[in-house]
Order: structure tokens, then C-alpha cells, then sequence
């Protein structure tokens, strides 16, 4: 027995002498890595003279250095990496009285494919591994100091004691080694800044349905400098490489649970470059692309492809494939921009096939996100504060418009959300941002995304004898926002119904569906490329063109009738939804310039709108506030002269003025008693005037 004691004892020694040897083995290949790769030295001494402690390191080019050192840096990453800021150290370099206090920190980026990997993968096996995850800021804390080593002086006898803080929980010494414990004085302690984010998986890495995972990720030093914070706002895509670490979870009892949380210590963050798309192009597919663009059929094919299980609705389609290629974003001086993307509402009658749209959209989009109204709140639209457990405060967790920025939102049902819901979308529709200001976190989140929404009108069904605008059940505010409203009616007719009932019918009868002319995989592909590459610009036969439509729309309002209240046909949104429409027709040809063809489509577009939606039926002229107010300029010209009439009457007659008095002054000015009576029901709830008893009304 003493033999095995005293052999188990030299094997521990074995180990103990093999550790030194190994750590200056680390040291010295980390110092000939910077002396053999001048790069990389001039790049450390030009940090260092800039006052910043930190320098990038490419993991290609250590590993071409020493394999078995960056094989060691995959499985004991804290190791490696602090024998590297000891060769640092140990290295001649220009430092301040400030920076000579503080480690360089090594940033490694851009490890193998092994190593990158999905939230949802990580398991036990990989902690204190070192990893690289891809995915979207879903929340992010405030910055917050951290104590990460204190110095404690003993009372009795003066002896200095160091204490690294590795944990949550704020340790002091157990006992000094004159013998005493407990109460020692603290001297000082080292701080670092430190910030708390969630990342979620990208949804290009998921399988339709999937609920993303979600990893918490801990930020410190310069990842939280001003500079970095930019990289890491809600909504933005993001590469971290880190270390998977274990968190204890601390019972209700005071006691430690047998379960860990995980975070990852991050050490480097990397911005992937957030355009439309993540997708990359190669030769043959940008070959394909440029010659598809050449088709002189190339707009009704991609009509023809957008939604091939859907009969009819023309117009609709083209407008939804305008909408992917979207207008150009325009910057101007003093920091005033206009936006490019193209929001469309659909509202219709149930079945009319809405829903299929805005599915269809969502997966042919190289970048979307799909809401549905009574499942989507207006803090899971724009941005909500939560609280964050880790660092103990508040933090911004980005919504679905932030989220799907440069892409597209599809929101179905949008008739069902809450009034308060709805509103919070108005900035986010034509300003482009989301302003927040709650448990003292204020923050402007980009928000360049295109909607796409579907709604019902308000009887769940449209009246054939009504007016279309008077049925739409949506706060006028917010559909003054979209650029293009479609009714989508579902009208009996023999012989429209014949063919939607044999087109519908093939559709089931055929195994593999319907397909469009070009395939989805290379719509996105193709749409991609476009909004990349192409900024088409404006010339002078389409701006003429434009302006010819726009201004004889405003003249043509009176067709020279005197009218007390003029109708105003179109508005300036309406001629910027023109330029837009005109820009993304121009983009879909992979065209740098607009043509005058490319006016006239998106003319055409807007004045199917005007005509379904926009149309007053007592005067048969275009009447934008209809749509943008709730009130037509006919409706408001019989509000001024019953006014007038209740004005007049009451000089005649009293205080109380008989109803049929203003019925009958009103039919002799041209108002029918209906319209009348309307009138006065109006004025009644908008509080002007108010009934003292049966059959009489008062001025208020």
C-alpha cells in the first residue's frame, strides 16, 4: 500500500513539472508569431501608440504558425490566450502609465467551419471550449462596471492578499497566513465595463416553424467602447467567438442547483455585413441573373411566378413584385431622408386568398419575418423593454420590424391588433425608425423594413352597395402610410367563377403543385442582386411623365364646377409612392436609369388604387380624403353648410332649433334629408351640437 501511495504521489509531481515547461512553450510560440508576421506587429504597435489595448488575430494565420497551438486554443482557449498577453508583455512595446496597468486582449476571428456552430448544438461537452455562433441582438443591457480582481490588506500583520473575482458572487480571503480570518481591509480593486446581450440564430439557419434559441452573451473591455456598441444594437446581425462558460443558478433556499445556466464570454465580435441578403452570388448565378434581365418578358414572368396558386389578381402581383425590389433609399443634406421601401396593404374578403400572398412573399424574400395580428403586440412589432437577470437591470429587446430591417414584414390580420398596437407602427412606416424611451433606456433603432399587410373589412365582408373606403376599419393616419391599398372583392360571376373553379381544381389534381416560370431560389436570388448593385436614377422623360399624371389629377378635381369644399384627388405621398414604384420597376431590369415605360407601370398602379378605393360616388371624382381622413370633400362641404344652416336658425328661431327646420333649409341648398340627417348624427358625436329633447338640437 505505501508503495502505490508513494507512486500515485510522483505521478502528481510528473504533472506539476510538466506545466512550467509548457506555459513558456506557449509564451515563446506566441512571440515568434508576432516577430515572424511583421503585419501583425506593426498592427500591435499602432494600437498600442492609439491608446487602444487590444489587437485582431486571423486564426488561418496562427494556425499556419503553430497547429498544435491553435489546436489547444480550440479546447483550453483561456490558457492559450493569456500565455499570449504574456508574450505581449514580455515584448518591447510603447505603452502608456494608464495601458501598463491593463492585459492586450488577443482577438481571434474567424475560426474554422468545426468550430462554428448553432445556439441550439452547444451542449455540456463544450464548455470552456472555444466557439464562433452567427445570429440577430435580440436584447441588450446597459454597460455596467465589474470587479475582476481585488487587493486585501490583513489588519495583523499587513500582508498584501489578491483575490481574483472569476465568479458572480464577490469573494474576500478565508484566512491570511499569520493564522487570521475574516475582516480584512480592502485597498483596491480592478473594474471592467461590461454589457449583457442575447444573440438568436439567424432565421436562414432554421426549418420553417422552428422557435429560434436564444444564448446570452457577456461583452467586456473595448467590445463595449462607444465604437463596438454600434455593432451590437437590437436588430443587428452579428459573429461572436467566445468561450462557453457555466453559470450557477443560485435556489430560492440560498443553496446552488444541480442545473447551470450557460453564457459565452465573448472574445471578438464581428459585424456581417447586413444588406438585403446574406446570400452570396457566384459567377454562374450572376451570368444567369444578367441574362434573365435581358428577357423582354421578364415583368410577366415574375408576375406569372410570385404566386402561381392564386388566379387572377393582376395588379396585385405586380405590385408585390415592385414591393421586393423596393424604391431607392435617398440621403439628403442636413440629415433629411426619404424613405425607398414600398408598404402595400391588401384588404379583403375572407378566402379571397390574402394570406397566400403575404406566405408566398415571406419565403421568396431573402429576408423576412411573418406576424399575425392578435399574436403580435406593438412591443413585439417595434421594441420592448425587459428585464435582464444577469447584470440586474433593463435591457432593449428588438420586434419584429427592427428585426426584419432591409428585409420585409408580412403582418396578417391587421384589422385584429389593438388600436394601441397599430399606432406604434407609424413611425416605423414612414420615418424608418423606432423610437423608445422606458425604464430609463432611450434608444432610436434603425428600422428600414418594407410591410406588407392584409386585413378584413369591417363586417368581415364587403357590401357590394357601400363604398369601399367607408368600410375599411383602420385608423386613416396609418393607411395614409401605405403607398398602394388593394380591395381584394370576391364577386359572383359565371363566368370568372368557371375558370377559378377549373384552376383550383387542376391545382389539386396535379402532385407537385404549381410552379412559377422561375423558381423561387432564384427570384431571391436574382432580387438580391438587384437591390445590391442597381441605384437607378430618375431621368427626365419619367419625371415628366409623373408630373403630367400628378398635375392633372390636383386640376381635375372641380371639372370646373363651384364646389364650397374642394375634393383633393392626390397627394404628395402619392407622387413619392410614384417615384418609388418607378425606381424599383427600373431596378427589376437591372437598370441604372428610370425610363419613361417605367412611369407609365407605376402610374397604372396607383390609378387602380385611386379608382378602387379612392373614388367618391356622389361627385364621380378621385378623393384622397376619403382614404387619408375618413371624411370625402362632398361629406365636408354638407358638414360647413349645415353648419351655416344651424348658425342661421338660431339667430331666427331660439336656442332649440326643430330638426325638420334644418332637414328642410338643407334640401332647398341641393342635400338630400338622408344626407342631412347623416350630417347632423355626425355633429352630434363630435360634439357641436347636442339634443336638449326629441326632435330639437343646441349649439354647444
Amino acid at each position: 500500500m505505501p508503495d502505490e501511495r508513494h507512486e500515485d504521489h510522483q505521478d502528481d509531481d510528473d504533472i506539476v513539472t510538466q506545466q512550467p515547461l509548457e506555459l513558456p512553450r506557449q509564451i515563446e510560440a506566441w512571440r515568434e508569431f508576432f516577430e515572424l508576421n511583421k503585419e501583425y506587429l506593426t498592427a500591435l504597435h499602432d494600437q498600442l501608440r492609439a491608446g487602444k489595448p487590444w489587437i485582431e488575430v486571423a486564426f488561418a494565420d496562427l494556425a499556419r504558425h503553430s497547429p498544435e497551438m491553435a489546436e489547444m486554443l480550440m479546447e483550453q482557449p483561456e490558457e492559450i490566450l493569456k500565455a499570449g498577453q504574456v508574450a505581449i508583455e514580455k515584448m518591447d512595446m510603447p505603452t502608456s502609465s494608464e495601458q501598463a496597468r491593463e492585459r492586450v486582449e488577443i482577438r481571434v476571428h474567424s475560426l474554422p467551419r468545426e468550430q462554428c456552430m448553432l445556439i441550439r448544438d452547444i451542449r455540456s461537452k463544450h464548455l470552456n471550449t472555444f466557439v464562433q455562433l452567427d445570429g440577430i441582438v435580440r436584447q441588450k443591457s446597459d454597460v455596467r462596471p465589474q470587479v475582476t480582481s481585488a487587493r486585501f490588506e490583513c489588519p495583523s500583520c499587513g500582508n498584501i492578499i489578491p483575490v481574483l473575482q472569476l465568479d458572480t458572487k464577490f469573494k474576500e480571503p478565508s484566512r491570511c497566513g499569520c493564522g487570521r480570518k475574516g475582516k480584512f481591509k480592502m485597498l483596491s480593486k480592478e473594474m471592467v465595463d461590461a454589457q449583457s446581450i442575447t444573440l438568436e440564430e439567424s432565421p436562414e439557419n432554421l426549418d420553417g416553424g422552428e422557435q429560434p434559441k436564444r444564448m446570452k452573451i457577456l461583452l467586456k473591455k473595448d467590445l463595449v467602447s462607444p465604437m463596438s456598441d454600434k455593432k451590437t444594437n437590437p436588430g443587428s446581425m452579428i459573429t461572436i467567438v467566445g468561450i462557453i462558460k457555466e453559470v450557477p443558478i443560485v435556489l430560492q433556499t440560498g443553496g446552488q442547483s444541480t442545473r447551470f445556466d450557460l453564457i459565452i464570454e465573448a472574445n471578438a465580435v464581428l459585424t456581417v455585413q447586413q444588406d438585403f441578403t446574406e446570400i452570396l452570388l457566384d459567377p454562374e448565378d450572376e451570368r444567369e441573373i444578367q441574362e434573365l434581365s435581358q428577357d423582354p418578358d421578364l415583368f410577366e414572368k415574375f408576375v406569372a411566378s410570385i404566386a402561381p396558386s392564386i388566379y387572377g389578381h393582376e395588379f396585385i402581383k405586380q405590385a408585390l413584385i415592385l414591393q421586393l425590389f423596393g424604391g431607392v433609399h435617398k440621403s439628403r443634406d442636413a440629415g433629411v431622408k426619404s424613405r425607398g421601401d414600398i408598404h402595400v396593404l391588401l384588404i379583403g374578403d375572407p378566402g379571397a386568398g390574402k394570406s397566400v400572398f403575404l406566405k408566398r412573399i415571406s419565403s421568396v424574400a431573402p429576408k423576412a419575418r411573418f406576424v399575425a395580428g392578435k399574436g403580435a403586440s406593438g412591443a413585439g412589432l417595434t421594441a420592448a423593454v425587459v428585464k435582464d437577470d444577469f447584470l440586474r437591470g433593463w435591457a432593449l429587446e428588438a420586434g419584429a420590424l427592427v428585426l426584419a430591417n432591409r428585409g420585409i414584414c408580412c403582418i396578417d390580420e391587421l384589422d385584429k391588433m389593438t388600436k394601441e398596437d397599430t399606432s406604434a407602427m407609424h413611425e416605423a412606416l414612414e420615418q424608418q425608425s423606432i423610437s423608445i424611451a422606458k425604464a430609463n433606456i432611450q434608444a432610436t433603432l434603425r428600422c428600414e423594413t418594407t410591410v406588407l399587410a392584409a386585413a378584413n373589412p369591417k363586417f368581415g365582408r364587403f357590401d357590394p352597395y357601400e363604398m369601399i373606403s367607408k368600410q375599411i376599419d383602420l385608423p386613416p393616419a396609418l393607411l395614409s402610410r401605405f403607398d398602394l391599398i388593394f380591395p381584394v372583392r370576391d364577386i359572383p360571376d359565371a363566368g370568372k367563377d368557371e375558370k377559378l373553379a377549373s384552376f383550383i381544381l387542376t391545382l389539386h389534381k396535379e402532385k407537385g403543385g404549381k410552379e412559377g416560370i422561375i423558381d423561387p431560389k432564384k427570384m431571391r436570388k436574382y432580387i438580391a442582386y438587384a437591390r445590391q448593385r442597381c441605384v437607378p436614377q430618375l431621368t427626365e422623360s419619367a419625371v415628366e411623365e409623373i408630373k403630367n399624371y400628378f398635375v392633372k389629377m390636383r386640376g381635375g378635381g372641380t371639372d370646373g364646377k363651384e364646389q364650397a369644399i374642394k375634393p383633393i384627388p392626390i397627394t404628395a405621398r402619392q407622387l413619392e409612392a410614384l417615384v418609388r414604384l418607378a425606381e424599383a420597376s427600373a431596378r427589376m431590369r437591372l437598370s441604372e436609369k428610370v425610363t419613361k415605360q417605367d412611369s407609365q407601370r407605376a402610374i397604372e398602379l396607383v390609378h387602380y388604387c385611386l379608382q378602387q378605393i379612392g373614388m367618391d360616388p356622389e361627385t364621380g371624382q378621385f378623393d384622397m380624403d376619403r382614404v387619408t381622413t375618413g371624411i370625402s370633400a362632398s361629406q365636408r362641404s354638407h358638414i360647413s353648410i349645415v353648419k351655416d344652416i344651424i348658425q342661421a336658425l338660431e339667430r331666427d328661431v331660439g336656442k332649440n332649433i326643430p330638426i325638420d327646420d334644418i332637414v328642410r333649409e338643407a334640401s332647398i341648398k341641393g342635400i338630400a334629408e338622408d344626407t342631412a340627417n347623416e350630417v347632423i348624427e355626425k355633429l352630434k358625436r363630435a360634439g357641436d351640437i347636442y339634443s336638449p329633447k326629441h326632435g330639437f338640437v343646441s349649439r354647444v
